[in-house]
């Protein structure tokens, strides 16, 4: 990666899990807003991404990888203003077929690569003056289904430690807040269904029957995740939100289940 020192006015912004449906929209809002990104995968960088984006391909679920994430950004920049912890994995089957080495990939990936992170992070978000640290939950932390044990508890944990580090890091000017997505059309929930986790038939009646359960009456796309990011992100525009969890479902948590 070349280096560079961003400009003063210049606002940039570290974004983890790049290459995915949410993660790719994410990196995309935000250099049409005008940002700086550095975008992070252990997949190689989409053809699409454009040559503005300052590209890592790493995996956040080994700790020596993240020290090497956060080495290769102090090479690009001094300060950070946003950090977007998106980057997860989801394993879909019965507790009790879950074994220990699948429970602690999943624990590794997406909680605690989020705690080392935004440690090594930190520095970099002061030296900015303060800037927002996202983190990428689920509507599993709070309401949840068979099968998929492991991706719920990490979320649920992953909004616990956002409610943490908000209180310790608000001296330092630095909000963090938590993303909840419902159903949305990417790959991670493609796989998901095709595995049988949520319902029977094709993956279009699938799909279907996930649309009917929301209020809007449809899955969401990547690029509505992505301006919800955006706006927690923005400090002009949610500067008084922080240890708070967004919850962008379409409606599908504030329906009740009995009905």
């Amino acid at each position: 990666m070349q280096t560079q020192t961003n400009s003063s006015t210049q606002r940039i912004a570290l974004v983890t899990g790049a290459a995915g449906g949410i993660g790719s929209a994410t990196v995309l809002k935000f250099i049409e807003t005008g940002w700086q990104v550095i975008a992070v995968d252990r997949a190689e960088k989409p053809e699409h991404f454009p040559d503005a984006v300052s590209y890592i391909q790493a995996d956040i679920s080994r700790p020596e990888e993240v020290e090497k994430i956060y080495a290769q950004a102090r090479q690009f920049t001094t300060s950070l203003d946003a950090l977007v912890n998106n980057a997860g994995i989801q394993i879909a089957k019965p507790m009790l077929e879950t074994s220990a080495e699948e429970w602690d990939s999943v624990m590794a990936s997406n909680l605690r690569s989020v705690f080392l992170g935004v440690k090594l992070a930190h520095p970099l978000l002061k030296a900015a003056g303060g800037g927002a640290v996202v983190n990428m939950s689920s509507v599993h932390a709070i309401q949840t289904s068979a099968n998929i044990a492991a991706y719920a508890a990490s979320k649920g944990g992953l909004l616990a430690l956002t409610r943490a580090m908000a209180i310790e890091f608000a001296p330092d000017h630095i909000r963090v807040n938590a993303i909840l997505p419902g159903a949305v059309d990417t790959p991670m929930l493609h796989a998901g269904l095709s595995r049988g986790h949520v319902g029977s038939g094709s993956l279009g009646e699938r799909l279907d029957n996930l649309a009917r359960k929301t209020v809007i009456g449809r899955v969401g796309t990547p690029q509505e995740i992505a301006s919800a990011i955006y706006f927690l992100a923005d400090e002009t525009q949610s500067s008084f939100m922080t240890g708070q969890a967004l919850v962008v479902d379409g409606g599908a948590t504030a329906r009740l289940s009995t009905e």
